[in-house]
């Protein structure tokens, strides 16, 4: 598949380029070009990003949070968005839903680089999510750590952690190697989570 490959040069993108590259795609510089557009930016990139793939009518693949994907739900062409393409953290999420169903009470801990730019993260917002909402998420940011998150269940004498940690970014590749994948079978507009794809 031809990708073009936004945030290229940027901490993810500079791994994940070569990973695409040795799965057996081939990046490419301009969306006329491209079959699919991988977005691994900023925030206050990301929406122009998508919204000229979906103009030209190229699927995408998101990576990058602080955004609002509903912005594009009527999008014509496929756009899903991940806020963790890590395998292990999909998982994180999934047995996090299903304890908070048997615990009392629950807290997200995001610990990730100082350099993240959205807090809390699109993982601990969506972890939440699929908790069911009503959970607090607390969030730090200091040097050493890469991306991490716990989440604490408690109940009358007991409490459950379930944490996932990306020691470093190659965690993402196999997640965004199966959205491209999967992304030329999925309907018209946003699908939201690698779990979806699980």
């Amino acid at each position: 598949m031809r990708v073009l490959l936004n945030g290229r040069s940027g901490k993810v993108g500079s791994v994940l380029g070569p990973g695409l590259e040795a799965a057996g795609h081939k990046l490419v510089d301009a969306l006329a070009d491209a079959d699919a557009m991988v977005d691994f930016t900023r925030p206050d990139a990301v929406l122009a990003n998508v919204r000229a793939a979906v103009d030209a009518g190229v699927p995408s693949v998101v990576g990058t949070t602080g955004w609002s994907p509903d912005e594009v739900a009527d999008a014509p062409v496929a756009v899903f968005y991940a806020p963790n393409f890590a395998i292990g953290a999909v998982l994180m999420m999934r047995f996090a839903a299903e304890a908070a169903r048997h615990m009392e009470r629950a807290e997200i801990v995001e610990l990730h680089h100082p350099a993240k730019l959205d807090a809390p993260s699109g993982t601990a917002k969506l972890t939440a999510e699929r908790m069911g909402g009503d959970v607090p998420i607390h969030s730090v940011r200091l040097p050493g750590l890469n991306a991490h998150q716990e989440v604490v269940l408690g109940g009358a004498g007991q409490t459950l952690t379930i944490r996932h940690d990306a020691l470093t970014r190659e965690a993402y590749t196999a997640g965004v190697l199966l959205a491209l994948e999967r992304l030329p079978s999925l309907p018209p507009g946003v699908t939201v989570g690698l779990d979806a794809l699980l």
